[in-house]
């Protein structure tokens, strides 16, 4: 791919791993684009994208258009004379960016399109309760994440796995899809597939996950209440309120770890505790909990929660 060149779009973590394998294949970048540094923390120093942070690193050439229609930066873009335009964990693009490239732009998705298209597709592939999903690499179209699939690979999803634990495999297998699409776009033998012939059940979405989608509901049935907890571990993590029987008062706790127990829950059945684990009852089961963080406390294993502190004393009622 010698005489092939790309722009590359992506701002968090995620997009890093891949630059760094586009990079590392020898493959020319002739541009990277990123969010604009912005204010963070108590002093409100400027904060760059973890991108950005690669990218200068390595010496690359960086953009960060405040808007992505700025004639400016649109001339700036096309001058690059890039073949493509790679997109991984950035914003939407308009039309005037998207169709710039002769070879067009293409996306890396962590999922199997068309299902679990939107923001959070990782999150939701577990919270639903999926035994598998993937990566997927398509052109960019007019409607979000709907363009033509060139390129799929699946992943098993382990019964206790966390999005956290899943993000870094997808991350590894993304880096792989994406160096293999190149290839493929840059050698022209591929052949893209319009999603609408790839759809064979009814489509899950994955829409931003917002606070209130993180609160666990224990009247649930304990495989639901598990998937919820690994699906926004470690972030933005699951939470729930528990009612202290000794004030009444109502206290939040993150969650980050869950493990299905075999002991049935009775009615009006409350909070347990074995050696390791707080006892959550759910609708049918009870619900290991293994790590938590305590509200205004740091993140903690179950075990570490127990040395000052009885779960019994808490109710979910």
């Amino acid at each position: 791919m010698t005489d092939f060149s790309i722009v590359y779009m992506g701002t968090p973590e995620f997009a890093v791993t891949i630059l760094d394998g586009i990079v590392k294949a020898g493959i020319n970048v002739k541009a990277v684009i990123t969010a604009p540094d912005k204010p963070a923390g108590r002093g409100l120093k400027m904060n760059e994208s973890a991108v950005k942070k690669y990218a200068v690193e390595h010496h690359l050439n960086v953009l960060q258009p405040v808007k992505l229609k700025d004639p400016d930066f649109l001339e700036e873009l096309e001058a690059l004379k890039a073949d493509l335009f790679v997109v991984v964990a950035f914003r939407m693009l308009p039309e005037a960016v998207w169709n710039m490239p002769p070879k067009g732009t293409i996306n890396l998705h962590a999922s199997l399109l068309p299902q679990y298209r939107g923001a959070a597709p990782i999150n939701w592939a577990i919270i639903n309760g999926e035994k598998e999903t993937g990566v997927t690499t398509f052109f960019l179209d007019h409607e979000i994440d709907t363009g033509e699939v060139i390129e799929q690979r699946k992943v098993s999803i382990g019964e206790n796995e966390t999005v956290g634990e899943l993000y870094e495999r997808l991350m590894h297998l993304g880096t792989e899809t994406v160096l293999s699409t190149l290839e493929k776009i840059s050698s022209g033998s591929y052949q893209s597939i319009d999603q609408s012939k790839m759809q064979e059940s009814e489509l899950k979405h994955a829409p931003k996950i917002f606070r209130e989608d993180c609160e666990i509901k224990p009247d649930q049935p304990a495989q639901e209440v598990h998937n919820h907890i690994r699906g926004l571990s470690p972030y933005p993590a699951a939470w729930i309120k528990l009612r202290s029987k000794k004030d009444g008062g109502l206290k939040s706790f993150r969650l980050f770890r869950s493990e299905l127990s075999s002991i049935q829950v009775k009615t009006d059945a409350d909070i347990q505790k074995d050696k390791d684990a707080i006892l959550l009852p759910c609708q049918d089961y009870y619900i290991r909990i293994t790590e938590i963080q305590p509200e205004g406390k740091r993140r903690m294993s179950a075990k570490d929660f127990m040395v000052g502190n009885d779960p019994e004393e808490y109710s979910v009622h």
